[in-house]
């Protein structure tokens, strides 16, 4: 790996410099994650994916800054605004949180620059706020779930229970699953975001008389209800996205989950031929599986990587064409964007099983093929 030199660390969070061998013209990336508090391990895992594509690409003219957002939108929009004027980046990514991503993009792209978005996928940006500066190289928040609405009529759920915090992604995450799913709603409920607490829910599944529970609750909110849920007695079947079920989820809860159906457009079993090289890499490189979160990392930095060796990112008509393209090899296949710079995928379902001593996925089918985001219509480039 090319060298990493630490430049500085602020009272927000930690700031790295990557010196990268030259393709085009240099780029400075700013990227805005969560790396304390709850849910830093989903930013922990975009920037360790983020991070070994740069190395893997030895390219010196790519410089990296860091910093943590804390989960807090006025810190990701300070962090944003002195990226901007001090650092001069002209990239930003890496925000996991919708409401953050909500509070710092719009500002952004208004200012000329482009933002690569990681992970979060608000329906806010997909539809009429899309920009020609915004590309997500993740989802759109209602993709996966869309997903498990559609297997949810496959497998004959017919009274669903379903739950997610309120916040901009658990809206659109809920919507998602009702847009497909074509039963009956034995409750909708919202949670606040970052509750450790699920009782008061746990009860309400129990009296509901629902066939079926489906959940997004990410990081450490999924912990806390998956080791409640199991403690709990009730035997109703879960369902979800991914990002209720993903790597770092299940190394808390294990046998709990074993057996959980989940939807994702990434499974470390997948066929495609950069995939097993991805997983093999990774996990030599910081002695744990990926998530989604590390391939969504992991891909958005090889699709800078990749318009870097198309363009100047001065030339912002050229180097939004060349992102646009997006000619590089993920783990996930193709990569191809749609109208309003969001991906068109393929939604898997998988399974949670255990793999020796270690509590994964594997992938059992196809929820949805080559699939767009219900906004793409709205959105006018």
């Amino acid at each position: 790996m090319s060298k990493l030199d630490i430049l500085k660390a602020s009272l927000v969070g930690l700031s790295l410099c990557v010196a990268t061998t030259a393709t085009a013209e240099p780029v400075k990336v700013g990227m805005i994650t969560t790396l304390s508090g709850g849910g830093s391990g989903l930013g922990i895992d975009v920037r360790d994916g983020f991070m070994l594509a740069v190395k893997q690409a030895g390219n010196k003219d790519l410089t990296v800054v860091i910093e943590d957002d804390a989960r807090k939108p006025g810190l990701a929009v300070q962090i944003a605004d002195k990226m901007i004027q001090s650092e001069k980046v002209d990239i930003l990514t890496g925000i996991i949180w919708s409401n953050l991503a909500m509070a710092v993009v719009p500002g952004a792209v208004a200012q000329g620059k482009f933002y690569i978005s990681p992970n979060a996928g608000p329906s806010q940006l997909a539809g009429k706020g899309c920009h020609p500066n915004y590309f997500n190289a993740s989802f759109q928040n209602d993709n996966l779930p869309e997903g498990m609405g559609a297997y949810a009529n496959k497998i004959g759920i017919k009274n669903s229970f379903i739950m997610a915090p309120n916040y901009p992604a658990g809206k659109d995450v809920l919507n998602g699953y009702k847009r497909f799913y074509k039963g009956k709603l034995a409750a909708e409920v919202y949670t606040k975001l970052g509750q450790t607490d699920y009782a008061a829910e746990i009860a309400q599944i129990r009296a509901s008389g629902a066939d079926s529970i489906f959940v997004f609750l990410p990081g450490g909110m999924g912990i806390s209800f998956m080791k409640q849920y199991a403690q709990s007695g009730v035997n109703i079947p879960v369902t979800g996205p991914a990002f209720s079920f993903d790597q770092g989820i299940l190394k808390a809860v294990g046998p709990s989950a074993v057996g959980v159906k989940n939807t994702s457009h990434w499974a470390k079993d997948l066929d495609f031929p950069a995939n097993k090289p991805f997983v093999t890499s990774f996990e030599a490189e910081y002695g744990r599986l990926p998530s989604l979160y590390a391939v969504q990392g992991f891909d958005t930095a090889n699709l800078i990587l990749s318009a870097m060796s198309k363009a100047s990112v001065k030339d912002m008509d050229a180097f939004r064409t060349a992102l646009k393209a997006a000619d590089f090899a993920s783990p996930r296949g193709k990569l191809k964007f749609g109208n309003n710079q969001h991906l068109i995928q393929t939604i898997y379902v998988r399974e949670v099983i255990k793999e020796g001593d270690i509590y994964t996925n594997k992938t059992e089918g196809i929820a949805l093929e080559n699939h767009q985001d219900a906004y793409a219509a709205q959105c006018k480039m």
